[in-house]
Parts: C-alpha cells; structure tokens; sequence
C-alpha cells in the first residue's frame, strides 16, 4: 500500500486550491437580485443645468475634448473677417446665463459646420467670448475624483435640441415637450416612465429640492422668484393625474425624504432628483453645485443600498456653451449637443470613458430592460442602454470617502481579477507540483524496495 494518508493529504490540499479558484469565479458573478435583470436594484438619477461635455471635461484625460488649435470664427457669415476665440479656463471669471433658445442652436450648429457658437450668442447681445470657456480638474474636483473612480459618458447627447422643457420631458416621456408643458399641461396621451412602472408594480419616487406642492402648470402664472423652474424640472407636475391622483402625487415628494429612505432601507427602485438652488445653472455657483452632488453621494455610500443601486449625475442641456462634437440628428428633435454624464455605482467600471453613443432615453431604456417595462417610444425603443458602463462580471465595490479636493491618484486600491485569479491559478499548480512530485518519490521508494528484495532474494 503506497502513502494513501499523505496521498488523501495531498489530494484534500488540491481540492481545496480547486475549490478556492472555483469559488473566486463564482463570486465574479453575483446572483441576479429577484424582480430586476441586473443586480442594479435601485437608479438614482439626478438632472442638473446647462452646460456641455467640453465646458466641464474638455481637458479631462482621455476623453474626446477640446482639439488642439481650435479658434472660433467671431462671424462665421463674413470670410474676411479673420478674428477668432480659442478656448480658455473661466476660473473665477464672471460668467452669464447664455442663450440655449432653439434659434441659438441651429446658429451654433450651422447645419453640422460647428461654427456659429461666439456668432449666435453676439447676436442675442451677450458677449460670444464667455462660450468658449470651460472648467477643468481645480474648477470642479469632486466631479473629476468621481470620473477617475468611476464612469464618465463622452458620446451622451441631449435629447433635444432646445433647453429644459424639451429635454426633462425626454427624461420622463422619451418625446419632446416642444408644446411648452409648463403652460399648457399633458393630457392622458402621453405616458410617463412612472405610469409604466406605477402598472408594473415596481417601487418609484421623484424628490424635489424644496417642493411646494402647490406650484404646478396651473399655478405657475401666481409664481414669483425662481420657484417656477419647478414645473420645468419636475415634467410630472404638467399631468393632471400626477397632481389630483392622490396614489401618484405621493411620489412626488420633497428631498429630504432621499435621506429618510436611505436610512429607513425604503429607497424606491427608480427614484428621479431634481434640485433647485443648487443646479449650477449659470451664474449659479458650481462650488455649490459639487457640494450638494457630494451629500447626495455619500448618503448613498453610507447606506444598505450602495451595494445594489447606480447613480446618474447628468445635465439637462448645453446651456449656449461650446462643444466641438457635431450630435447626430437622429430625428427633428435631436440630438443636441453633448452633455456631462456621471455613472456612480458598485458596478461601475473603474475609472472607464464610456464611448457608446446615448442620450437621456438611454436612462430610461435601462429602466425598462432591468425592470421589464415596456418603451415609451420610438426613440427609447432604439436608444442604446447605460448597460455598457457597468461590469457585472465582478463583485460589488465597496463604498469610501471621496474628496471635494483634488486628487490625481486612485482614491481606493481594489484586487484586479487578473491578480485573484493568478494566485488561484498558481495555489493550484504549486498543488499539482506537490501532488506529482509525492508520487514521483514513492513510485521510485516502491521501486527500490522490489529492487532491493529481488537482490536478497
């Protein structure tokens, strides 16, 4: 009988490297929570103001930004007039809330020439030289830190080519509110994402930065101040049934109720944001803006549902601003120009410059194929998934702090897979090697044991 203890030693030692590499790539592959597609349980979406893709990232590392050498033709109607704006960092320069009308874009866009953005602000008599300008990494650190760690979007256009109205009913409704939502009001002809899901069965809310209840598209007239922007960024309060329906009106509740939910382990399967005083639509302070983006963030990342949920930071148009990117024209609507998009969840890929082209009906084409909902329109029915930025392959992240300061290194160090699965690979080989040389040695033990009786005998 040959060794068989050490033998069912070593076999128990190779089983166990087995096991251990078998359950790593097990664990790369989380279990599909029930109800959804994805492990994404929970989407957060947040809609701040007007500004494009270049203005805030144009200088990020690794991005499609601004091209080296570009200068904007002053007026681009007059050849000989040779004067031009190349881009420049605004820092603290005083800015001012540009011209983002659908005149003012067909003038920026010139029929796909890209070159009327000064020119089409001049004429509305602002000065064109201010849409030139762009932040980058000291201007807005915290959304620079989220773009190393997490998902940044370079192909996400708006939806329309016109401002808030037409884009936030892209948001909710996958087709334009080019008849003006906020004087008017929708009818039942027009369904909502939150009709699919309220149908569906599956949890919703949209909170509201200091949400008066009583300001809606009929109400707007009596509104003084600013609170009127309400019923532009909460598209659902130019539904009658969103306002008189009590079992749809109460998903439409204030901000504070976002922290309430993450705590309380209520947090909704789809929940929409909007903000108020701190959307950073210019001359709005972005400082603000960051902070406020921040508190929302890290509420997420000290919660249960971290681990299951994604965030989306976007904003609602390009506010006038630069953007050297021509957006396809997929219809008569849009697109328009690009927009700063974040994805932040567990899932996320790491530091990934999501190339894929999208727009605000990709968000709700994830939401219908992660919960089962049926689309909207045409335009989401065909709008590529957010699918692409996240990698369901690995384990969930887990949450850490991540500063408003800037910082060029990597806020958090992680195993790659590569790496795992190498040590796995390499505790199995160092198994097998043991296991083969044991019985390399009692074969030649056995070997000399006969060789030995053969020689007495």
């Amino acid at each position: 009988m040959i060794r068989l203890r050490k033998y069912g030693y070593i076999l128990s030692t190779l089983f166990a490297s087995l096991l251990m590499f078998t359950t790593g790539a097990q664990a790369s592959a989380p279990v599909q929570p029930n109800g959804t597609k994805t492990p994404i349980q929970h989407l957060i979406v947040l809609m701040q103001e007007n500004h494009t893709f270049d203005n805030y990232f144009g200088t990020y590392p690794g991005v499609d930004g601004l091209p080296a050498g570009t200068c904007m033709p002053v007026d681009p109607t007059n050849p000989s007039n040779t004067n031009c704006v190349k881009p420049f960092h605004i820092g603290d320069l005083p800015i001012t809330d540009l011209d983002h009308s659908l005149a003012t874009f067909q003038l920026q866009f010139a029929s796909g020439k890209m070159n009327g953005f000064v020119y089409a602000q001049n004429q509305r008599n602002i000065d064109g030289k201010i849409a030139m300008g762009y932040y980058d990494g000291s201007d807005i650190p915290y959304y620079w830190n989220l773009a190393d760690e997490y998902v940044l979007f370079d192909r996400f256009f708006s939806s329309d080519h016109s401002g808030s109205p037409e884009n936030h009913m892209f948001w909710v409704t996958a087709q334009s509110g080019s008849n003006r939502i906020a004087t008017k009001g929708y009818g039942n002809d027009v369904q909502t994402i939150f009709d699919e899901l309220q149908a569906s069965g599956v949890s919703w809310k949209f909170y509201v930065e200091n949400y008066d209840p009583k300001i809606n598209y009929r109400t707007v007239g009596n509104v003084t101040g600013n609170r009127e922007s309400q019923v532009i960024w909460v598209p659902l309060l130019n539904f009658d049934r969103f306002i008189d329906n009590p079992t749809y009106a109460s998903h439409i509740v204030d901000l504070n109720q976002y922290y309430t939910d993450l705590q309380n382990g209520t947090l909704p399967a789809v929940a929409y944001i909007a903000p108020s005083g701190a959307s950073e639509h210019p001359p709005g302070s972005i400082r603000s803006g960051e902070k406020f983006v921040k508190a929302l963030v890290q509420a997420l990342l000290r919660s249960d549902a971290w681990s299951s949920s994604a965030f989306v930071l976007a904003y609602d148009d390009w506010g006038g601003w630069y953007d050297h990117v021509k957006p396809p024209q997929v219809d008569q609507n849009g697109y328009g120009f690009r927009v700063p998009v974040l994805l932040i969840s567990a899932y996320a890929r790491r530091g990934y410059v999501d190339h894929t082209q999208l727009d605000f009906t990709s968000i709700l084409k994830f939401i219908e194929d992660n919960w089962s909902v049926a689309p909207l329109t045409q335009r989401d029915a065909n709008a590529n998934s957010l699918v692409s930025a996240f990698d369901f392959s690995s384990p969930p992240r887990a949450p850490f702090y991540i500063p408003l300061a800037r910082q060029t290194s990597q806020l958090a160090t992680e195993p790659r897979r590569v790496v795992i699965y190498g040590f796995y690979g390499a505790a199995l080989l160092i198994a097998a090697l043991v296991f083969g040389r044991a019985i390399v040695q009692d074969v030649r033990a056995a070997s000399k044991t006969v060789s030995d009786s053969s020689s007495q005998s």
